[in-house]
C-alpha cells in the first residue's frame, strides 16, 4: 500500500526489515541495553555484525521514547536508528512514548538528512503493545 501525505510518500510493506534496500536507515525496535534480542532487534544486530553491537555500547542505556542513531554497518542501509519503546501496561503513558519513538526517530533523521526510512511496529511484538492501537498512533 502506497499513500502521498504532504508530499511524503507513505508505504506499507511486509518483510524483512534487515534487508531493506534502497533505504538511508532502518528503525530498530531495541532494547534499553541496545543489546541483540529476539525479533527485530535481533535481525539488525545479526545482519550487521558484531560491529553494530560495538557501537551501541556507550549509547546504552536509553529510556522508553527515546532514540539514537548509529552506522548500518554489514547491513544495505547507512544507519540504523535505535528506539525503545514503552511495554504495553507498564511505561506509562504508553501512548505519548510510543508516539515520541517514532517522533524522535524522525528528527534523528532529519537531522542527518536521511530522506528514506524503514520503520518495524514498534512495541508490538514482545512489548504487548496492541497493533491496532499503536497503528493509530504512528501516522498521527
Amino acid at each position: 500500500m502506497k499513500k502521498l501525505i504532504s508530499n511524503v510518500i507513505l508505504e506499507c510493506i511486509k518483510g524483512d526489515i534487515a534487508s531493506q534496500r534502497d533505504i538511508i536507515a532502518v528503525v530498530n525496535a531495541a532494547n534499553s541495553q541496545l543489546r541483540t534480542g529476539g525479533g527485530v532487534a535481533g535481525a539488525l544486530h545479526r545482519a550487521a555484525g558484531p560491529g553494530l553491537e560495538k557501537e551501541c555500547r556507550p549509547l546504552a542505556p536509553i529510556k522508553p521514547g527515546e532514540a539514537v542513531i548509529t552506522g548500518g554497518h554489514n547491513l544495505p542501509n547507512r544507519y540504523v536508528i535505535h528506539c525503545l519503546g514503552p511495554i504495553y501496561r507498564v511505561n506509562r503513558p504508553e501512548a505519548e512514548l510510543l508516539k515520541n519513538c517514532y517522533r524522535n526517530a524522525l528528527e534523528i533523521a532529519e537531522q542527518n538528512q536521511i530522506d528514506s526510512i524503514a520503520f518495524p511496529s514498534i512495541s508490538t511484538g514482545a512489548f504487548g503493545y496492541p497493533i491496532e492501537e499503536a497503528v493509530k498512533l504512528t501516522v498521527l
